[in-house]
């Protein structure tokens, strides 16, 4: 079991590669969260320290050798939770609490993200993030992904990139297979809306580590634009 308090109703998954730097404090702060009582690292082949330095923190971990990308990582991190619910004598399967790594000491203001899943009055939450960080260049990126969400369903979510979202369980396995890497996003909130699942935006004062505009950002963003292509083009 991790770190966190026992009997909860939440387990946080956490998707990292090579965030040695942050994963600790984030770990730590997931687990002060209301109501979880599990948090697990998918360790998405990295090759610094993120898996000792997340154990450290009192993480389950989960290691893949190589990368695999954000998709298959937070479908690790599911079965993970499945198993552990499954060696419990449990009411009820844990909701999953999707966050990103590098949110650090903020990561204790995700609360309000599982609320309405634990009231049973959403299906899924997609955070909003009350204070925003200039990403350089992201816009593209949101913007197909966005428009894309809006085609496929008639809506558009304010952050539609946010990776910060609680699922119950049934919700989960109502999006599997996950799209591939960073179209994740993408596809769950398609897939979901199509299926009639409700769907809430939360406001959070979670914060992400600025991107930048270098060499290594610009190469994220564009395997991050074709992913959400591809998962877009699956579904429109």
């Amino acid at each position: 079991m991790s770190a966190g308090a026992p009997g909860g109703d939440v387990a946080v998954v956490i998707a990292a590669r090579n965030e040695a730097a942050r994963i600790a404090a984030t770990v730590t702060a997931a687990a002060r969260l209301p109501g979880v009582d599990a948090v697990v690292v998918v360790d998405d082949g990295s090759t610094d320290a993120t898996a000792p330095a997340a154990r450290a923190a009192g993480a389950i971990v989960m290691r893949h050798p190589r990368n695999r990308g954000k998709g298959a990582a937070m479908e690790t991190g599911a079965e993970a939770v499945r198993l552990l619910d499954q060696r419990e004598p449990r009411p009820r399967p844990r909701h999953l609490l999707f966050l990103d790594a590098d949110l650090a000491d903020t990561a204790a203001l995700a609360g309000p993200l599982a609320d309405p899943v634990i009231a049973g009055t959403a299906d899924m939450t997609i955070a909003v993030f009350a204070t925003t960080v200039k990403l350089g260049g992201h816009g593209l990126v949101v913007g197909l992904s966005g428009a894309g969400i809006r085609r496929a369903t008639g809506w558009r979510p304010a952050q539609p990139l946010n990776g910060q979202r609680c699922l119950t369980r049934a919700a989960f396995q109502a999006a599997l297979p996950l799209a591939h890497g960073w179209g994740v996003e993408t596809g769950l909130t398609i897939d979901l809306l199509r299926k009639g699942l409700r769907v809430r935006e939360v406001e959070v004062e979670l914060a992400h580590r600025a991107t930048g505009t270098g060499l290594r950002a610009q190469l994220h963003r564009a395997h991050q634009l074709a992913d959400v292509a591809r998962a877009l083009a699956t579904r429109l």
